[in-house]
């Protein structure tokens, strides 16, 4: 296809075998390898192209099985193109079409540290590690692979792509004293040259190469089992993690087992495999990978320990586990065919992930909490010009990175959760079944999926859905009244406020979820399929479109609907009030409606208890506060609102955490807590300085809570000055809990005093992994105070940064993006467009043109809305 670049069609793989032996245990890190790709050769060639990237290969060889005759042609020349990831294997005389063809490679490579490919961990051992356990400088460190989307290639020669499906058999060469871990069970194991052993696996299912994931290192282990049988026996289900650390799997395990039971059950197929593996890897690009059988999560996506973490974490985790289960089915055992549909494997595993974390935890309102962050965060990017469609065409690797992205996850399971709203998730769960069953062990489409689902749902599933995965963007509801009836526009909404006709020529069919109309029960299932229409019947004395926020739009209602839905919430889902604030400010962010309107509107919300809902509350006041941050005035009347808004909630919360406290609770205290000492609450802000002294100090370690530890430590550094600093870093260099560092980095980044950036920078360079350089970026990309210092610290530096980062270029794209996102100015702006302009940006050229985007749409809404706010804020005694 044209818009792909792709290996030539010639070389169809059916079964790898790959060994592992001879590696560095220290100094390079390299190893030898050697692969049998068992192929069938479709077309007669003198060459065989594939994927490699920085590996070096020393022979290849084919054995070829013809009818009568046997040949075995070695490669006379090997060279490489470098940018697109290959080698081609150059033979004298012409390989002939052969059903049996064997192509032997041998070849060495390095284990990297690029968190990509087969590559290494540093950590420092929880108990002292096993005599063979390789160090690199003062760390100890454990190896193991990270092939999606394109790094299989890095690990061993192969057809990287993902419909080039095959059986993999695997083996690796290691210390005795050292654990191996692979897709499959073990096989066997032998001895080998003198302290070393060979660990071979089972042949895996027919898979994707991306698929393949092992792992080395000094390894232990819990184990629990499922309570479905699974081939007449329950299936063993095991976290590991590097020794001293298993005790904190138990929350990731206690989970595991019921999730796979789960899906087994919603899905009407059984798991799979013989076994479920977890690994806790001790550096992560991503937050964790679906390896079938073997899943890699980062520490903080599958550690908990009930004493030192932060409470929030047991959402992470319970999530993210339902997430990479979900993809043993949707993603492992049925793959999309090709890259541009990404969101296929993304969109459907992050629903499905909230649809079991809700399952297993009813209490903790997990749909109001995705719409308040997944859906938020899709509406975000994708109110850009710079966005993409759900699916978009992808030439090749450095195209995949950058759609691991809102879009493919977040507006993906938007959409996903309003066609299973409209169709009934158990009609909608049937069509996924049947398209599982059709395609298992294969590749699909979105048209496959949208065949199955018209096909249970006995509706034309393409039609409606299709705009909202090829086409850019989403609409807005416009809604004017008139006694006893509406008319409603749909228009498309762009956060900068320009729409112009060309970019307003999709008609989306809207889920309308209408509660409100006279003689209808619940919410009303109208579908608007035009621009415009009227809907009679309505009651006037209340009405609310998008019901629980189903549907993935945006309502623009009349001020005074508004302001009357503002003393209704008592009428309100959860999921309704944060879907009115978030619409609420996006409008008043694009100009069609004011940011009066928000803010009156969440003044009516200070008696409301729900954790979710303060956190949209806060989430878009925060927005405003960020973009006004430099205006003084305006600046200033912000916070003494959002501190006369929050006051009332703290006050009544307190600081003690109690038996009765449920899951939300704590973390709504944390929120209120930290809001109120950053927005000047006296009583709060003295009240974490002492207990930040007790804890520092060492005279009461229990004075900050773990599930407090982000609002105390915020508070005392946005108030605080060298002495806080020092020792949060302090903090950061001896904490144990597996959280701490993410914490306390964010924490610092709020520092104030000017003086001190140097060092915080010359930290987050030189001592922060590279997995949590992000954390660092965005808290200083966050911070009035240290963004433009920031941001001329990029320039000055920029070719170190893009030297140390971009060897995983998801990392490098995503520390940009989260760095200069803040800014509010178009001269910066033009500043920043002007100083990639002569540079190669591909891998990140997306993220330029968002942050663009992002900063100009900023910039109009500063310029627009000042005058009307300052008005708001004075009239009310605010400035």
């Amino acid at each position: 296809m044209a818009d792909r670049d792709v290996l030539p069609d010639i070389i169809k793989p059916f079964n790898y075998d790959i060994s592992i032996y001879n590696i560095e245990l220290g100094g390079e890190f390299s190893f030898q390898g050697t692969v049998n790709i068992n192929s069938k050769i479709a077309k007669a060639t003198k060459e065989i192209v594939l994927n490699t990237h920085q590996l070096k290969i020393h022979s290849a060889e084919v054995f070829l099985e013809h009818t009568k005759t046997q040949q075995s042609v070695k490669a006379i020349d090997i060279s490489y193109d470098a940018p697109r990831q290959r080698a081609t294997l150059s033979f004298l005389d012409e390989l002939l079409v052969s059903e049996k063809a064997s192509i032997t490679i041998k070849y060495q490579g390095t284990i990297n540290n690029d968190m990509a490919g087969f590559y290494r961990s540093k950590y420092k051992p929880a108990v002292t590690p096993a005599a063979s356990v390789p160090k690199d400088g003062e760390y100890h460190v454990m190896f193991s692979t990270q092939f999606e989307s394109c790094d299989a290639r890095r690990a061993f020669p192969c057809f990287d792509e993902p419909n080039l499906k095959a059986t993999f058999d695997f083996k690796i060469e290691l210390p005795e004293d050292q654990v191996a871990l692979s897709n499959m069970p073990e096989k066997s194991v032998t001895k080998a040259k003198s302290g070393f052993k060979v660990v071979a696996f089972e042949t895996t299912p027919i898979m994707s190469p991306y698929l393949l994931t092992w792992a080395v290192g000094d390894f232990e282990y819990i184990e629990s089992f499922t309570k479905r049988k699974y081939n007449g026996k329950n299936l063993p289900v095991r976290v590991y993690t590097t020794r001293g650390l298993k005790e904190q799997a138990q929350f990731a395990l206690d989970h595991a087992a019921p999730i796979i039971d789960y899906f087994s059950e919603v899905f009407d197929i059984d798991y799979p495999l013989p076994k479920s593996d977890m690994l806790a890897v001790h550096e992560f690009s991503h937050g964790a990978m679906e390896g079938w059988g073997l899943v890699t999560y980062r520490t903080t996506a599958v550690l908990f320990d009930e004493k030192t973490s932060d409470i929030k974490f047991k959402n992470r985790v319970a999530y993210v586990i339902a997430h990479e289960l979900a993809h043993q089915w949707f993603g492992d055992l049925v793959t999309m065919d090709w890259w541009n549909e990404l969101w296929l494997n993304e969109g459907f595993a992050t629903w499905v992930g909230w649809l079991a974390t809700d399952h297993l935890h009813p209490d903790w309102n997990v749909w109001p909490q995705f719409v308040s962050e997944g859906m938020q965060t899709a509406f975000s990017l994708d109110s850009l010009r710079s966005s993409h469609a759900i699916e978009v065409p992808v030439r090749d690797a450095l195209d995949v990175d950058q759609i691991f992205d809102a879009i493919s996850y977040l507006k993906g399971s938007s959409v996903i959760r309003m066609l299973a709203t409209h169709l009934g998730q158990e009609t909608f769960l049937k069509g996924v079944s049947n398209y599982l069953k059709a395609h298992a062990y294969g590749n699909a489409t979105t048209a496959d999926l949208w065949f199955a689902l018209s096909d249970a749902s006995g509706q034309n599933v393409n039609s409606l859905i299709d705009p909202w995965v090829r086409k850019i963007g989403f609409p807005v509801i416009t809604v004017a009244e008139e006694p006893g009836q509406i008319s409603i526009k749909q228009s498309r909404y762009l956060s900068t406020g320009d729409v112009k006709a060309k970019d307003d020529e999709t008609t989306w069919w809207i889920p309308l979820g209408l509660e409100g109309q006279v003689g209808t029960k619940g919410a009303a299932s109208i579908g608007l399929t035009k621009k415009e229409d009227i809907v009679r019947n309505i009651d006037d004395t209340f009405y609310k479109i998008n019901k629980d926020n189903a549907g993935f739009y945006r309502t623009n209602y009349p001020p005074a609907r508004l302001a009357k839905l503002g003393t209704q919430v008592d009428r309100l889902s959860i999921s309704d009030k944060i879907g009115l604030i978030g619409d609420a400010g996006a409008l008043a962010l694009s100009g069609e409606a004011v940011t009066p309107g928000l803010l009156a509107f969440v003044e009516g919300l200070q008696l409301e208890t729900n954790y979710l809902v303060w956190s949209q509350i806060l989430g878009s006041l925060g927005t405003v506060k960020s973009v006004f941050s430099e205006n003084a005035a305006v600046s200033n009347g912000l916070k003494k609102f959002t501190l006369k808004l929050v006051t009332p909630a703290v006050e009544k919360i307190g600081w003690e955490s109690s038996s009765s406290d449920d899951f939300l609770t704590s973390q709504l205290r944390s929120l209120l807590i930290l809001t109120a000492g950053l927005n000047g609450h006296e009583k709060v802000i003295s009240e974490a300085q002492r207990r930040f002294e007790l804890y520092t100090s060492g005279k009461d370690m229990s004075a900050v809570h773990p599930s407090l530890r982000s609002a105390i430590f915020g508070i005392v550094m946005r108030h605080g000055d060298a002495p806080e600093y020092h020792a949060l870093k302090k903090e950061w260099q001896t904490t144990k809990s597996i959280d701490g560092r993410e914490i306390t980095l964010r924490a610092m980044g709020r520092l104030q005093n000017l003086e001190l950036l140097p060092d915080y920078l010359e930290f987050l360079f030189s001592e922060v992994a590279t997995q949590d350089m992000h954390t660092g970026g965005m808290a200083l990309g966050a911070n009035p105070k240290t963004r433009r210092e920031l941001w001329q610290y990029i320039q000055k530096n920029f070719d170190s940064i893009h030297g140390s980062l971009s060897k995983n270029m998801v990392v490098f794209d995503r520390f940009i993006k989260l760095s200069l996102q803040r800014f509010n100015d178009k001269a910066t702006a033009q500043e920043i467009e002007k100083f990639f302009a002569p540079r190669d940006n591909r891998g990140y050229d997306r993220t330029l043109a968002i942050l663009k985007d992002t900063i100009v749409g900023r910039a109009t809404y500063k310029e627009r809305d000042a005058d009307v706010i300052l008005e708001w804020l004075k009239a009310r005694g605010y400035t």
